[in-house]
């Protein structure tokens, strides 16, 4: 009688952003994606307000998770770990039996700016915030989103029963515990990076009972258990499946690129999104405002500047304009302040677009053109603030000859490398594996079922390498045009 061939083990790792979920197939031993599936999410509000249904996110996830097992031939058997990782900051109330109270309340959300500016002088002041929680509260952090909901929906907040990150949320689904991980909790602005703990003052400030939080793991990588049986019939899996605490989308990509804060600085990267952020491994704590200080999955530190308004901004501006997202030129003396969100970094949540320096002779390309610029220019100034966090000149040729990782949607499109690489002056580098979430989240499922370091593991699977694209002339005289617009609105801006 012939041996039954067992089929080679597969973990599962689910990225859970703002528009969609897509669940990855991987390969244990080389890392390779077998398959992607993926499913829509729907975002409502409109004046600042971002929402979405918390179950449309599961349904999503079992929608995903079938079409990469279908497409990948993988046999349910095959999978021995599960893990997820989840939008930022979104804020997931509960009632007593885990059904969401309300919509979430997503990281774009813009309406707690009030709550925000009033959490950053409590305290004794952001410098308090920043040494505590490695972030000063802007709208979208979690602590002031549930400021906002004590304001403006107190019968809700007090008749929550559980408090969830949206990664939290879908983890809790799977296994059936409450359990974060030190890199989401981070950006909620109620977790100590320093003691890798929740801050009991900052709990008390804002009326919130520790008994509502998870548990926090003591990395994303912790088993935390195994699939519930009505998870594991809802995804056609054996409930013997290993689930990782998971962590946020951003530290996920961090683990997916094989950073681990070996230096002080390791490979800083760029990620072109629904928003934009710029974020490196680093074994340091910097602490300054307009960056988050976020841990990372491993126990270093991730810190980050993110912008509202990023590939989606642009894209509105092609669309208004009636021209392919592609079809851009420099913006030959326009500027562009794609601001349709509010800000983040910097911290304006109530600005609107500008533009400005039009001409008889500006072409709609143009334009085009210039909105790029303008969300380049924010998104890499971002990147020198941190590097300036982290000790370093930016200025300094050893600093900015260094290549920045180009990862998410945008980095796939040549308007955004051209304009990146002609406004950072550095060479770029474009991993070939383009879902870095998905990748660092099987990761980690992977490090939950086997007990390997999942950062480790991820660098010997090699999704960091890819094409490298030379450093062309820095564009000095676009960066300043609209620097100097930026310094002359931003007070506008601001009201």
């Amino acid at each position: 009688m012939a041996a039954t061939r067992t089929a080679p083990p597969v973990v599962i790792g689910v990225d859970s952003s703002t528009q969609s979920t897509k669940a990855a197939v991987v390969d244990l031993a080389t890392g390779s994606v077998r398959a992607v599936g993926r499913a829509a999410h729907t975002v409502t509000g409109e004046d600042g307000a971002r929402e979405s249904e918390p179950e449309q996110w599961w349904s999503a996830l079992r929608a995903a998770v079938a079409e990469a097992l279908a497409t990948a031939a993988a046999p349910p058997s095959s999978v021995i770990g599960i893990a997820v990782a989840g939008q930022q900051h979104g804020l997931v109330v509960l009632d007593r039996s885990g059904r969401p109270l309300r919509p979430a309340v997503l990281w774009n959300d813009t309406r707690s700016a009030p709550q925000a500016a009033g959490l950053a002088v409590a305290l004794g002041g952001p410098g308090q915030w920043l040494a505590r929680t490695g972030s000063v509260p802007v709208a979208s952090m979690t602590a002031t989103t549930w400021q906002w909901l004590r304001a403006h929906e107190p019968s809700v907040a007090e008749s929550a029963a559980a408090v969830r990150l949206p990664h939290d949320y879908l983890t809790e689904r799977l296994c059936g515990v409450a359990v974060t991980d030190p890199g989401d909790a981070s950006g909620t602005c109620w977790y100590d990076t320093a003691n890798h703990a929740y801050d009991p003052e900052i709990l008390r400030l804002i009326g919130l009972d520790t008994a509502l939080l998870p548990t926090v793991a003591a990395s994303g990588a912790t088993p935390v258990g195994t699939l519930t049986p009505q998870a594991a019939g809802a995804l056609g899996l054996p409930s013997g499946v290993a689930v990782a605490a998971g962590t946020g989308d951003n530290m996920a990509a961090a683990v997916g690129l094989g950073l681990g804060g070996a230096g002080l600085l390791d490979h800083p990267v760029v990620s072109l999104g629904t928003s934009g952020t710029v974020f490196a491994a680093t074994r340091t704590r910097p602490a300054a405002p307009g960056l988050a200080g976020f841990a990372a999955a491993d126990g270093t530190h991730l810190p980050l500047g993110c912008t509202l308004n990023c590939a989606q901004a642009v894209d509105r501006f092609a669309g208004l304009l009636g021209l392919d997202r592609e079809d851009s030129v420099p913006g030959d003396g326009v500027v562009v302040l794609p601001y349709l969100d509010g800000e983040r970094t910097p911290d304006l949540p109530h600005a609107t677009g500008l533009v400005t320096g039009l001409r008889h002779t500006t072409t709609p390309r143009a334009i085009l053109g210039a909105a790029y610029e303008g969300a380049a220019f924010t998104v890499l100034r971002a990147l020198d603030d941190l590097l300036t966090a982290c000790g370093l000149d930016p200025s300094d040729p050893a600093v900015r000859d260094r290549p920045l990782r180009l990862i998410g949607g945008g980095a796939q499109g040549r308007a955004w490398r051209e304009t990146i690489g002609r406004l950072s002056g550095r060479p770029l580098v474009i991993p070939a594996e383009t879902e870095l979430v998905a990748l660092g989240a099987a990761a980690l499922a992977a490090s939950a079922a086997t007990g390997e370091d999942p950062v480790g593991l991820a660098a010997t699977w090699g999704a960091g390498r890819g094409e490298t694209l030379p450093a062309v002339a820095r564009d000095e005289e676009t960066w300043h045009r609209i620097d100097s617009v930026l310094a002359r609105a931003a007070p506008s801006l601001l009201s």
